[in-house]
């Protein structure tokens, strides 16, 4: 998430291709014995917890700040290790070897890649009756269900391997204060039509409508994902289709015209398909393009690039309803053994004003709808207001973006294949994955 949270979408897509396909041995989830007490009183024990956080980043300092105070309040001990990105590496290991904390945190993709999808983390599903001390409402009521909704299950069909603290999504990234867009715009636009004529009117202005990492195949991405949505496609449903079938759907082709359109238009920057991240990130916040389509960390790495008189809007491609939904959270190993503990904690740290400083301090947004984003994610937390949310990719994972998916994306990104080829190479490969699979 950036330079707030050092998970960028680099990091994201290593995650999604690679963390996801990494698991430890297989065994049947194991269920919470926490009670659903309000977690008050002088209770005592302990729990220990690695953190993904690093101690002096934001998030760090906003989690310690509670387990401080949460120790006072209940007398209940946190041993935490500030372990970094490196709990993800390490965490599996851990397991396998009876060495793991009892609570871990990281991004959801994560934590399913490496415990949930294996049925080694705890269903936490518990939790969601304690009662948030001070709030006087359960964590059922504080988090909406729609966060559980879009993840995958677990071996028993749950859904509640994490309890979310973090909220981030992604789209379309614009300035609306920049007076070329403005007059291009005058409203979002409403149809793809509608935002190919924007593309066009800056064009006309020698305005590039899109700034675009060319190497980058998980933001480019985006575009074909979100339009395959609008069009009704699942992209995990169409990437898992041994048959190849599914390319063959006519919605397909067509958010690949789509997409085609912004390559063959002229409507991305020059020299995009040369140069690496952040260049083009960077041109962007320089007002050299229009738009950018990045996850909502975007606003983090550019905060020091930008002008005062910078506005930030933001949209989802025209026709797709659904915002992509990228959750951090904590997670109970399947070892625990403090589970009551960690899970008082994990109900604590919702606290409306506890949790609020994931807001404050660390600059992101919260799950929780009562607590106000950053301003120059205002637009973002009201697109996350959805009635429903779906996984970045539809939650596809393991080798078949890295066998299947990157390079062919990126060729036709690039404007060396079409969109039939596109198409079409894409299922002669899907095809020879899932039986190279078999």
């Amino acid at each position: 998430m950036g330079s707030s949270t050092g998970r960028s979408p680099r990091l994201l897509a290593i995650a999604t291709a690679a963390v996801l396909a990494v698991g430890v041995s297989a065994c049947s989830s194991s269920k919470s014995g926490s009670s659903t007490g309000t977690g008050s009183g002088k209770s005592g024990g302990s729990f220990s917890y690695w953190s993904m956080w690093r101690q002096d980043e934001p998030q760090a300092k906003v989690i310690q700040a509670a387990i401080t105070q949460f120790t006072a309040d209940t007398g209940i001990k946190v041993n935490v290790e500030w372990t970094g990105r490196d709990v993800a590496k390490k965490i599996g290991p851990a397991m396998a070897a009876g060495k793991a904390p009892d609570m871990w945190d990281e991004g959801a993709d994560v934590i399913y890649g490496a415990a949930a999808q294996n049925g080694n983390a705890k269903d936490l599903s518990a939790v969601l009756g304690i009662t948030i001390p001070t709030d006087n409402e359960k964590v059922s009521d504080a988090i909406p269900s729609k966060y559980f909704d879009s993840l995958p299950k677990d071996p028993d069909g749950g859904q509640h391997w994490v309890i979310p603290y973090e909220a981030s999504t992604a789209g379309v990234f614009y300035n609306s204060a920049d007076p070329t867009v403005s007059a291009a715009m005058a409203s979002q636009p409403a149809t793809w039509d509608d935002f190919i004529k924007v593309c066009d009117a800056l064009k006309a202005k020698s305005e590039p409508c899109l700034a675009s990492e060319g190497e980058d195949s998980w933001t480019n991405g985006l575009w074909f994902d979100y339009l395959l949505s609008a069009g009704g496609v699942n992209f995990n449903d169409l990437a898992t289709d041994k048959t190849g079938a599914g390319w063959d759907n006519p919605a397909v082709l067509k958010a690949a015209q789509q997409v085609q359109q912004l390559v063959k238009g002229g409507y991305i920057i020059p020299t995009y398909t040369a140069t690496k991240y952040p260049a083009q990130q960077t041109n962007w916040a320089g007002g050299k393009a229009g738009f950018l389509m990045n996850g909502n960390w975007v606003t983090a790495e550019v905060a020091k690039q930008i002008p005062v008189t910078w506005k930030y809007g933001f949209m989802l491609p025209p026709g797709a309803t659904q915002p992509d939904s990228m959750v951090f959270g904590f997670a109970l190993t399947k070892s625990a053994k403090n589970v009551s503990q960690a899970e008082q904690f994990m109900a604590y740290f919702l606290q409306k004003k506890t949790l609020s400083g994931i807001s404050t301090e660390a600059g992101n947004i919260t799950p929780r709808t009562d607590i106000p984003a950053p301003a120059e994610l205002a637009d973002v937390q009201k697109t996350l207001n959805a009635p429903k949310l779906r996984l970045t990719f539809d939650g596809v994972a393991g080798d078949w973006t890295t066998k299947v998916w990157n390079q062919n994306y990126l060729d036709f990104w690039h404007g060396k294949t079409d969109a039939a080829t596109f198409v079409s190479k894409m299922k002669s490969a899907q095809v020879s994955f899932w039986k190279s699979q078999s």
